[in-house]
């Protein structure tokens, strides 16, 4: 009989070794924990007509999740923040978001507004934050994005997809509307549909209200909602290796140095082309040399870069050939001599172009020095 143990220990290291190198992958996303914690319904009712209520929301609707592993909370005194606390209490809307993304900024008005006018009414909202980027993954910086957007409801950081993964979600931003015996009894996925979530949200008040025996009147005129912009054609565009699939000029899903790339004679639309010295991680791709420089031929109305930098980089905007006039988005200067700037540092999403209608144009970014980090172009 041959002895074993060597070609043991030799298994052991190999499946050691390879696990080492799955975890540091760059590319393996950290989803959070695959057991949902349900809340359980309200059980407190002495009705009879609104105990064969919650019998039949139960074959109808999914019961709430709980929130979990939470990474931090703002707006709420430095207590943490559950969904089980609420329940036979409040009616809950529960979104996920993160900062960076300009269909969740543009959502956050009307959450402002809906919180304000119900808060006093029986309406907890509770903003999830789970991230799309590692940056977007600190404290600081969420806080910092909470208070530029004037949000004042409680927020949930959800670094590890732990909630996210427990509501089965897929989507910045996505709603969840929570009544007050805890199911979920409507969502919405992205922008728009405001006036019906909130109809939605009176409906849950009005039951709660009920439920409770209170004599308030939920009849608030609806937030009136500002029209979308024109729709776009172009789709979000990745610089990192992990996303780059529209990256025209250099090999995609590549991680490492690409040196001394030029643009093409010719562009095509919707393709990603960068000159220059770069180098390409995981998330984003940050230039090596001056002048460097990205094209872009879009279709859309609206044009965001999501971008940062460890000190503050000038970058040149042009489109068309020609700095912007009256299209200049709101983090867009114009210089002494004509030119039309953008300076960035922080990372978060940038506005570069906000025009009157959609229209097939030629972007080009001219980074003065190296050390941008490019994440995405998004566009509205």
């Amino acid at each position: 009989m041959t002895n074993s143990k060597p070609i043991i220990l030799v298994a052991v290291i190999a499946l050691l070794v390879g696990a080492i190198y799955f975890l540091s992958t760059p590319g393996v996303k950290k989803s959070g924990v695959t057991d949902a914690v349900t809340v359980s319904p309200s059980s407190s009712t002495t009705n009879a007509s609104h105990a064969a209520e919650i019998s039949e929301k139960s074959k109808k609707y999914e019961q709430a999740k709980e929130i979990t592993t939470p990474d931090g909370f703002i707006n709420t005194d430095g207590k943490p923040v559950t969904v089980s606390e609420f329940v036979g209490k409040k009616v809950m809307l529960v979104d996920f978001w993160t900062y960076s993304c300009i269909n969740c900024q543009r959502t956050t008005p009307y959450l402002n507004a809906w919180y304000e006018k119900y808060k006093n009414q029986g309406l907890v909202i509770i903003g999830v934050h789970t991230p799309e980027f590692a940056f977007e993954k600190k404290y600081e910086n969420v806080k910092a994005a909470v208070a530029k957007l004037g949000i004042k409801f409680p927020v949930v950081l959800d670094n590890d997809y732990s909630t996210w993964t427990a509501y089965k979600n897929q989507y910045w931003p996505h709603k969840y509307l929570i009544d007050i015996d805890g199911y979920i009894v409507y969502d919405h996925i992205g922008e728009g549909g405001y006036e019906e979530t909130e109809q939605k949200i009176q409906n849950a008040l009005r039951e709660r209200a009920t439920v409770l025996g209170e004599s308030t009147a939920i009849n608030q005129p609806l937030t009136k909602e500002t029209p979308s912009s024109g729709g776009a054609q172009s789709p979000e565009t990745y610089f990192g290796a992990s996303r780059n699939q529209f990256l025209g000029n250099a090999p995609r899903s590549v991680l490492g140095d690409r040196k001394k790339l030029s643009f093409p004679k010719d562009m095509d639309l919707n393709q990603l082309y960068l000159s220059g010295d770069w180098t390409f991680a995981d998330e984003f791709a940050q230039n090596n040399s001056s002048d460097a420089g990205v094209n872009y031929l879009y279709n859309a109305q609206n044009v965001f870069f999501v971008a940062g930098a460890e000190s503050e980089t000038v970058v040149e905007v042009l489109r068309d050939g020609n700095p912007l006039g009256a299209e200049a988005g709101a983090d867009i200067e114009k210089t002494t001599d004509g030119k039309t700037i953008v300076k960035i540092k922080e990372e978060r999403l940038y506005k570069i172009i906000q025009d009157a209608a959609r229209g097939v144009h030629g972007l080009k970014l001219i980074i003065q020095k190296p050390g941008l980090k490019a994440f995405t172009f998004t566009f509205g």
